[in-house]
């Protein structure tokens, strides 16, 4: 039957409520706003002439001026001057239809983080790529380059692209995220409404670390996944998606990412920590891919059911109100060779406690390996128990 829950159904389907959900591609897409810019009204509009008297006063005034000689290069601009010329447009390309000339579908931002053995390559948003036929990345200078999409995850967002490494003249240098502290001056760097803004610099603070927010990777109102991010009030907008966050001496300590798209909201961008995203795009390179391990389950929540099913159904213990069922369970997964079964309620792995199915998909993605072992403990008719399970890769999609 194929596995289940690691695997996210990306078609379209009907969008349930849920205003606590954010969806990852807020700020990707296509960008195809107008803007109109508004006359500014001359500043002495509506004044009369200057009198004599004001003439003569400022004629007086003319021998007291004298140059005065600012240095404006501070250690923002040299952050900048550093970082800005790794930071590229990337334009996603689609074709739909037969017969039909190649669209531009959206446009993004990307970071070029590597360029060795004639090879660059640039690190994105998974949603800034989605649905290319072809990806196009546009440098510092307005010239544009093929790219090759290596890789993408739609849970960690990031992508990998690869392109001329002749064409790259900079690159960026990543620093580690983990020592970041609130307060600390950051500067994002991209695209915002395309290119025509390209190069963009927005300033701002860390507003917060560590934020886990919850993201509808499919579209139905549920989240599937929470993405662990670094939140500033840098400004971030449409077109910033796959840019770079950088700290004051020019490194990039995030992958900007997402908003919170909301009338009343302001300031409240959210970036991929470096240290995150490294390990994901050193295998998106590599492999094409971030191999995870599963289980091969179909799982639900407990919460998603009334609570009477608890005990009725279930017929777990009074103490017991949180978890996730199995609702169906694949050949030759390892969950079945490990001896569960559908209707078992998993609530630990590895001794950690387990209350969702986003709390599951997290602990397996993020803290464990393919060919690792993994303890599950579970309830059976009310029965608890342990099982061991030797973890495998989650099978190629084909």
């Amino acid at each position: 039957m194929g596995y289940y829950d690691e695997h996210i159904e990306t078609r379209s389907k009907t969008k349930k409520s849920s205003p606590n959900v954010f969806v990852s591609t807020v700020i990707g897409g296509c960008i195809g706003s107008i803007i109109t810019l508004m006359a500014v009204s001359p500043i002495f509009e509506g004044k009369t002439e200057p009198t004599v008297s004001e003439q003569e006063n400022v004629a007086a005034m003319g021998n007291s001026f004298e140059t005065v000689s600012v240095n404006v290069e501070t250690d923002i601009t040299k952050a900048i001057e550093k970082a800005s010329g790794a930071v590229v447009g990337v334009i996603n390309i689609q074709n739909n239809r037969m017969l039909e000339p190649d669209k531009e579908a959206g446009t993004g931002s990307g970071v070029i983080y590597k360029n060795e053995n004639g090879k660059a390559y640039v690190v994105t948003n998974a949603h800034v790529i989605e649905g290319a036929n072809k990806i196009e990345i546009s440098l510092e200078d307005g010239n544009r380059v093929e790219g090759k999409l290596l890789g993408s995850d739609i849970f960690m967002d990031l992508a990998v692209i690869e392109i001329d490494g002749t064409k790259a003249e900079h690159v960026a240098t990543f620093a580690s995220s983990e020592s970041l502290k609130l307060g600390e001056p950051v500067i994002a760097i991209g695209n915002p409404l395309g290119l025509e803004f390209s190069g963009s610099v927005t300033q701002g603070i860390i507003s917060g670390l560590d934020r886990s927010i919850p993201v509808d990777l499919n579209q139905d109102g549920e989240a599937d996944w929470e993405a662990d991010v670094i939140q500033t009030d840098a400004a971030i907008n449409p077109g910033n998606s796959g840019g770079a966050l950088i700290n004051v001496n020019g490194d990039v300590v995030g992958i900007n990412s997402m908003k919170i798209n909301q009338t009343a909201v302001e300031g409240i961008g959210f970036s991929i920590p470096i240290s995150i995203a490294e390990p994901i795009i050193e295998s998106l390179e590599l492999h094409g891919k971030v191999k995870r391990p599963y289980l091969g389950v179909a799982t639900r929540s407990l919460s998603d059911v009334a609570s009477y099913h608890w005990q009725q159904t279930f017929h777990l213990p009074e103490g017991v109100t949180e978890g996730v069922f199995i609702d169906q369970i694949g050949t030759g997964s390892p969950a079945e060779k490990a001896g569960l079964q559908e209707m078992d309620v998993i609530t630990e792995l590895d001794g950690q406690k387990i209350k969702t199915v986003v709390e599951l998909r997290k602990f397996l993605y993020l803290q464990k390996q393919v060919g690792e072992e993994m303890n599950i403990t579970y309830y059976r008719n009310g029965e608890k128990k342990v099982a061991t399970m030797k973890l495998e890769e989650i099978p190629s999609q084909s």
